[in-house]
């Protein structure tokens, strides 16, 4: 007489397969999720201080519009000084666009 108590049926068998599919893949999101998390951990430090240089960076440009409309203003007075300085910003800033839109678009056109 064999003992046929360990003979599983097929859907059984597909069931375990099916449940050992589903830990697999548990599995692997937590390992992508792991390294994803040690990625970010490693470069927040970095990103912080990138972002407090880029408020110094902005505090000091403003430091210099103010210090250019200051000596402007000696000459000119401080409503011709100020206009003088802002539109003088914003004709740099304006070219700047231009040149950013003109980078895009040739890089559309080139694919």
């Amino acid at each position: 007489m064999a003992d046929d108590t360990t003979d599983e049926g097929i859907g059984a068998l597909i069931s375990r397969l099916v449940e050992d599919a589903k830990a697999f893949v548990f599995a692997e999101v937590a390992v992508y999720r792991a390294r994803a998390l040690k990625i970010v951990s490693d470069y927040r430090a970095a990103a912080v201080l990138g972002v407090v240089a880029l408020i110094l960076a902005h505090a000091a440009v403003i430091a210099l519009l103010v210090g250019i409309i200051l000596s402007i203003a000696q000459a000119l007075g401080p409503i011709w000084a100020t206009l003088i300085t802002v539109g003088g910003t914003l004709l740099i800033a304006g070219l700047l666009v231009w040149i950013a839109v003109s980078l895009v678009s040739a890089k559309g056109k080139a694919r």
